[in-house]
């Protein structure tokens, strides 16, 4: 054999998943979340972000394993709020209960209500903002124009005056929080229909005969959906603080549940002597809220085709 001569080396995965010209879908759909994944590996606080994150959903599984208390049973008498120490790492309440095990289990409350907004409020913003940008018109107008009334007042104001009028309770929170944070999903979804809808992809889905409905639910929602997921991230932050915000009023989650919000507010009346009962959940929402962002911020980088590699 000459020493011209050539072994052809078999593509590895990375070739294969990066190629330029994939021989069918699922390869193109591969080659899209690999490069997306390989753009948001870059960023060191996104993965950060979403270390805490995936952390945050393992303290809510493992709660039951994980918390050396109960985190609704204390002993006045004898752990009545005791400092941080080896035995009650974050010290203990006013009824004597263990801080950290009131957090750990309090983590399933604060995915409870995360998940469940972004379930219940990204698909509105979603159709609202496609169907108003797809139709046009006086449709538009009438959409928009609700919109705009529900960004006209704060987010928490106006979670309070819906929980006002649905009482309070931990489900009327989370209805609360998500009639409040649909519109700016709407907005997103409607700039993206607006440039969506005049491109021949579009025109020629119309020349095939598809309906409006078809062409909005199978070919427009599905190209925002991207856009829409990374505001729902980065506003996760804002609906933790509207939750805690609630708790701390009282018209959240409800005695003796270990919400964040309700443990600040259960802690104020101790924060000069007793620091640790309010700093505890304080710096669990702030870790957290951290956290969303910064793994919104990766997802907004790694979703952007022109920076997708």
């Amino acid at each position: 054999m000459s020493d011209n001569s050539t072994t052809r080396r078999a593509p590895s995965l990375h070739d294969w998943l990066m190629s330029e010209r994939p021989q069918s879908r699922r390869q193109a759909s591969l080659g899209r979340a690999y490069g997306a994944w390989r753009t948001f590996a870059r960023n060191r606080l996104a993965l950060l972000g979403l270390a805490i994150v995936l952390a945050l959903v393992l303290l809510a599984i493992f709660a039951d394993l994980l918390a050396p208390y109960s985190p609704y049973i204390g002993d006045l008498r004898t752990t009545r709020l005791l400092p941080p120490s080896v035995m009650h790492w974050f010290g203990t309440d006013d009824q004597g209960r263990d801080i950290l095990s009131r957090l750990i289990f309090g983590s399933r409350i604060t995915l409870y209500v995360v998940l469940l907004v972004a379930v219940l409020a990204a698909p509105i913003g979603l159709a609202v903002g496609t169907v108003a940008g797809y139709a046009g018109g006086w449709l538009d107008a009438v959409l928009m124009r609700l919109t705009d009334i529900f960004l006209a007042f704060p987010r928490l104001i106006l979670a309070l005056a819906f929980v006002a009028a649905l009482g309070p309770g931990i489900g009327n929170a989370v209805i609360a929080i998500a009639i409040t944070s649909w519109p700016p999903y709407a907005r997103i979804a409607r700039a993206e229909t607006l440039t969506i809808r005049q491109t021949d992809y579009i025109a020629a889905v119309q020349l095939l005969g598809a309906s409006p409905w078809r062409i909005v639910l199978r070919h427009i929602m599905p190209l925002c959906v991207s856009s829409v997921i990374v505001r729902v991230t980065l506003d996760m932050a804002g609906i933790i603080l509207t939750a805690a915000g609630l708790g701390f009023l009282g018209l959240g989650a409800q005695p003796p549940m270990p919400e964040w919000g309700a443990m600040i507010a259960n802690g104020r009346l101790y924060v000069l002597d007793q620091w640790w009962v309010a700093a505890a959940p304080g710096a669990a929402i702030f870790l957290v809220s951290l956290a969303f962002n910064l793994l919104g911020d990766g997802l907004r980088d790694a979703l952007d085709p022109k920076t997708t590699k």
